[in-house]
């Protein structure tokens, strides 16, 4: 394991075939824990993160200051009580917070690898991330979760490894990505490669960053994250510290301004070439096409027991897309729970201050552990 800048790594010695048909080697690997891992090591966790989230689930994130992206979920007597769990969290390969990526330099050419990296894939990052398990010498997880594209990661981990975890706790995600949300990604990352700063992808050897082009791509993916009714009822039509319209291109409405902030404080902590090759994956993602085309067939093996969490409000993945995966499992009479949780906040609302989805969280993960 290696420490450098605060972030915990390890570096996997075992060589990963990727879906591409390339493989690494040497790879590092960037992690965070958060608890302790008991006696039996039988009380963790795996937390995936979503596109950009990162491997600082809680607390203080050491590069950017800020509260981890799951700070609401995670901590002493939290929904996942560090006081009972232990939490790991990887930064995915493809990444940009440690862990192997596009912004590595590569060894043959001493420059960053840009678009020259390997197209990854969910299937990869997972079994990259699967080196953890042995690291730390844990047989079997107590549970893996995660939302979005963390939820994803779930839904490809218990189908690759499908007797390495006793609960999985998929939320607000999907089995594949609709033509909609593919739509969504291509739009954010024709804005980059529109950027005259990407260069190809070479920005980092032109000592140039495409910042314009991710801002963008960050303005348009956040809308999706959003809901209409939490827009209308937070922004409406008001106007940013003024009276009346100025007739021009300014940010006259608040919800402009609000945008152009989350663009602008975006670049300061993502790699636009990182943004390209995780959104590419998402898109990439379709479980039952593993399956010829059966998605009931990714879980038969494991005897898991899941919980499956949607959110009213949630357009980008909504209710139903979660419920397929429901009807999936129960077509195999695998052991499933589902909650649907009433929500304005859209796609984020895992990400928020949401009791009802804490609650629900909390008391599945309790139960479950009294149980096992």
């Amino acid at each position: 394991m290696n420490t450098e800048n605060n972030i915990k790594t390890l570096i996997v010695k075992k060589p990963l075939k990727l879906d591409c048909g390339k493989t690494i080697n040497e790879f590092p690997i960037a992690y965070e824990t958060y608890g302790s891992l008991n006696e039996n090591k039988d009380n963790a966790i795996l937390v995936f993160h979503a596109l950009t989230g990162d491997q600082f689930v809680t607390g203080v994130n050491p590069i950017t200051k800020k509260d981890g992206w799951w700070s609401y979920a995670v901590g002493p007597d939290k929904a996942i009580d560090t006081k009972k769990y232990f939490v790991i969290c990887a930064n995915v390969i493809g990444g940009c917070m440690g862990s192997f990526g596009p912004s590595y330099k590569d060894s043959q050419t001493g420059k960053a690898f840009g678009t020259n990296f390997p197209i990854i894939t969910i299937n990869d990052m997972v079994n990259a991330q699967y080196n953890l398990l042995d690291h730390f010498g844990i047989d079997k997880l107590f549970s893996i979760a995660g939302g979005s594209m963390g939820g994803m990661q779930v839904l490809q981990f218990i189908s690759n490894f499908p007797d390495k975890a006793k609960t999985v706790i998929p939320i607000a995600c999907t089995s594949s990505h609709s033509a909609q949300n593919i739509a969504f990604n291509e739009l954010g990352r024709q804005a980059i490669a529109a950027d005259s700063n990407w260069k190809e992808g070479n920005y980092s050897s032109n000592d140039t960053i495409p910042n314009k082009g991710l801002a963008v791509a960050r303005m348009a993916a956040h809308i999706t994250y959003l809901s209409k009714k939490g827009l209308q009822e937070k922004f409406g039509r008001k106007l940013q510290e003024r009276e009346d319209i100025k007739f021009g291109f300014d940010a006259d409405f608040q919800i402009e301004s609000y945008l152009r902030y989350q663009g602008s404080v975006f670049v300061d902590r993502f790699d636009a070439n990182s943004y390209l090759y995780i959104t590419r994956a998402m898109d990439y993602f379709d479980l039952a096409k593993q399956f010829k085309g059966n998605l009931s067939d990714a879980f038969k093996a494991t005897k898991a027991k899941f919980f499956i969490i949607s959110f009213t409000s949630d357009w980008l993945y909504p209710t139903q897309e979660n419920k397929d995966i429901v009807i999936a499992l129960n077509s195999i009479g695998a052991d499933v729970g589902f909650v649907e949780i009433e929500s304005d906040k859209g796609h984020d609302s895992f990400l928020l201050d949401v009791p009802d989805f804490l609650n629900a969280l909390k008391n599945f993960l309790d139960k479950s552990y009294i149980e096992s």
